[in-house]
């Protein structure tokens, strides 16, 4: 919805066409969408390197790797004046604080901040995205097309389909379905089209999150297989430091992984609940909760797509790098900034009680102070003693 959204502004000249890869990732933010004032920048991204640092990329190909430079040399690197600091300055600092450079988290994140943006659609996945996320969302637009045609009526298979009766030729016929749809969720037929733009937007968000943290499964396994084997190194288990950032990875990847498992599962049956009784109203509540997770989701998915990436192309075979480099990465690059994740999941809200039956909500009241005091726990620092 609009006020979800960052605040736009006039398009500048040096404005860019985006990638499709710089739209759908997690981890870049194409520069070419903010009001800088410094014209090689609005050519740059800012990017998470492998510690989590938000850094801004000047060049990057296959062949000359990727040219990084820090936020806080950027001053000297642009001759910018000290005092007063550079407007640019002032805003990629912000920027490289976020959590997520997802769209949908940079449409809450940039909002809260009063970033304006240059073209409000920058902040939507690509078509081929979308296209890829067309069976996720399946799951999401059947029961309510269902729900409010029944299974009977063949015409209407996706959300476009009830669009497209706004087009279609037999106004009388049309005007009976759209009406059904309108009585349904309580709205005018005018409110459709809107209504449907969010419900397909707020679930294409979750499709997104769901399909990115699905498709680092396979190295997050092999990541944790390889960790295992370090920790089980006869030389890397007796040395303390290795043994604890280890633990350190494993347990924060594991919580995450467990937590957001949980969240698309509530949300599976919060949905459900919702399409029990559909209203634009009720909508609009699971549609607020979803939202109110985007950070959190956005912030693992980043957290976690950068990690892998990291480890992958440092160590792209099982062969590659000896016990003593691996642990050495793992012990820098990896565990470095590990901890924001376990941070977001403590700052994320709790799930609203009502939505689900009393013995899900004490369970979901449960898990949470466990999670909480499991993560208190793991803030604790080994004694001597520990491995």
């Amino acid at each position: 919805m609009a006020e979800e959204e960052a605040p736009a502004t006039e398009p500048s000249e040096e404005t860019t066409e985006l990638e499709d890869f710089e739209r759908d990732s997690a981890h870049i933010l194409p520069l070419s969408i903010l009001n800088l004032k410094t014209p090689a920048l609005r050519r740059a991204r800012m990017v998470k390197n492998a510690r989590l640092e938000g850094v801004v990329e000047i060049f990057e190909s296959p062949d000359t790797g990727s040219g990084q430079i820090e936020v806080e040399s950027l001053q000297k690197e642009f001759e910018w004046p000290t005092s007063p600091p550079h407007p640019d300055l002032l805003l990629l600092r912000k920027l490289a604080e976020l959590s997520s450079y997802d769209v949908y988290s940079l449409r809450l994140l940039l909002r809260d901040l009063d970033i304006p943006i240059e073209d409000l659609s920058a902040l939507s996945l690509s078509e081929p995205m979308k296209s890829e996320l067309t069976e996720y969302m399946k799951e999401f637009t059947r029961p309510l097309i269902a729900r409010i045609y029944g299974d009977e009526d063949k015409s209407i298979t996706d959300l476009n389909s009830i669009l497209s009766l706004f087009r279609d030729p037999d106004v009388e016929k049309a005007r009976e379905k759209l009406q059904v749809m309108a009585d349904q969720l309580n709205i005018e037929i005018h409110e459709i089209p809107k209504f449907l733009e969010d419900y397909g937007d707020i679930y294409l968000s979750l499709s997104y999150f769901k399909k990115g943290l699905k498709d680092y499964e396979a190295s997050i396994d092999m990541f944790l297989g390889a960790v295992e084997e370090l920790q089980n190194h006869d030389q890397l288990k007796k040395d303390i430091k290795f043994m604890k950032s280890s633990n350190t990875i494993t347990i924060a990847i594991n919580h995450v992984l467990a937590a957001n498992k949980d969240r698309f599962q509530y949300f599976e049956k919060y949905t459900k609940n919702m399409w029990d009784n559909i209203s634009a109203e009720k909508f609009r509540e699971v549609e607020k909760t979803i939202k109110s997770y985007h950070t959190t989701i956005g912030g693992a998915l980043c957290t976690l797509s950068v990690k892998m990436n990291a480890w992958n192309r440092k160590f792209p075979t099982k062969r590659a790098g000896g016990p003593i480099q691996r642990s050495d990465f793992i012990m820098s690059d990896m565990e470095h900034g590990i901890d924001k994740i376990l941070e977001m999941e403590r700052n994320a809200p709790p799930f609203p009680k009502d939505v689900l039956p009393a013995d899900e909500a004490a369970k979901t009241e449960n898990n949470a102070e466990e999670n909480a005091e499991k993560n208190d726990a793991d803030d604790t620092p080994p004694d001597d003693g520990d491995k």
